[in-house]
């Protein structure tokens, strides 16, 4: 069946075109009963109204900023520091009348969207790299979070310095101390990483984090070989889970291990506990990001805290204002009883 154009829809309904696009999109431009009656007669003859696609591309807005997670929904959506993200996200943009389209930093282009979007937020540098280039090479406004695109604004927190104070709250001299890092490596698998080229080193937020506890380490006088240092290819349970028992079975066991994330880090509390092990006597653990459930196991997290919400929230305040300034957000460190 051939689809409806404004113009059958006037000349079946015996208006003008003007009337029936004021019904759907000026309703102050008719009578309530009027348009009651357009509406009624154009779902009778199954007409749901202009084409969207083609008003969006006519008048160059959408009310719709799209939000470029760095992996897939699947994963991102289940991730509590990425949910907590895209909740401050959506909470602003609601509030502007705006709506978030979610789209996998996985996905081959963002060409079959760009032209119906007002604008993008980048929330970590996308699995695949295509993506970023074509991002900074579009012309609609871009915000990036937790990595930088040259000359566009960028929300972030010191995760470098971060990470150095936390290191240096936990390390005491003579520590033996081992790393459980997130994608440091190009592997799918939770390994060390012994002699492995280092991934997006110059642009990844765990690699500031992997600086971050160099420089503590260095301070403190204390060395880690590339064999004690965990590559984990995602922030999920089970590759913690793997890492964790393999470190805590290294002989000899590490005195301290820094973790770069919390979820990493709890599930290596659970396994030492399992252990038997005493926290913090036997072993110093920190986390990274200051999620809930970290604050509620006892003994409580040692972590950096963050706020995913105002991250989220700033960055959506930044894409609507059209502002350029990139925003370094504060942390807070957590002690905690685990060092």
């Amino acid at each position: 069946m051939k689809k409806l154009t404004l113009k059958d829809v006037a000349k079946q309904l015996g208006v003008s075109t003007a009337t029936i696009s004021n019904a759907f999109n000026r309703p102050d431009q008719l009578s309530a009963n009027k348009r009651t009656e357009i509406l009624e007669a154009c779902k009778e003859i199954g007409y749901t109204g202009p084409n969207r696609a083609a008003q969006i591309l006519r008048k160059g807005q959408s009310n719709i900023v799209a939000l470029v997670l760095a992996d897939s929904l699947d994963y991102m959506v289940t991730d509590p520091v990425a949910n907590t993200f895209i909740q401050g996200v959506s909470r602003v943009l609601r509030e502007n009348q705006k709506h978030l389209l979610l789209y996998a930093g996985d996905s081959d282009s963002i060409t079959d969207v760009v032209d119906f979007v007002d604008g993008f937020i980048c929330y970590g540098a996308p699995r695949n790299g295509a993506l970023s280039t074509q991002l900074n090479q579009q012309s609609k406004p871009v915000v990036t979070v937790d990595f930088n695109l040259e000359g566009r604004p960028a929300i972030n927190i010191d995760n470098e310095k971060a990470s150095y104070e936390i290191a240096k709250a936990a390390l005491r001299p003579g520590d033996r101390a081992a790393i459980l890092g997130l994608r440091l490596i190009d592997s799918p698998s939770t390994c060390r990483i012994y002699d492995s080229p280092l991934l997006d080193a110059e642009s990844s937020i765990t690699h500031r984090r992997l600086d971050g506890y160099c420089r503590a380490l260095k301070e403190t006088g204390i060395e880690v070989a590339t064999d004690w240092i965990w590559n984990l290819p995602e922030n999920a349970g089970m590759y913690a889970v793997q890492a964790a028992r393999e470190v805590l079975q290294s002989s000899p066991r590490p005195d301290v291990i820094l973790c770069m994330s919390d979820i990493i880090a709890l599930e290596l509390l659970q396994c030492a506990l399992t252990m038997g092990i005493d926290i913090p006597g036997e072993l110093r653990i920190t986390g990274f990001d200051g999620i809930e459930e970290a604050a509620r196991t006892r003994p409580y997290m040692a972590t950096v805290c963050q706020s995913s919400v105002e991250k989220g929230m700033e960055a959506a305040k930044l894409l609507l204002s059209g502002d350029n300034t990139s925003m370094s957000l504060p942390y807070e460190i957590k002690v905690g009883e685990t060092i």
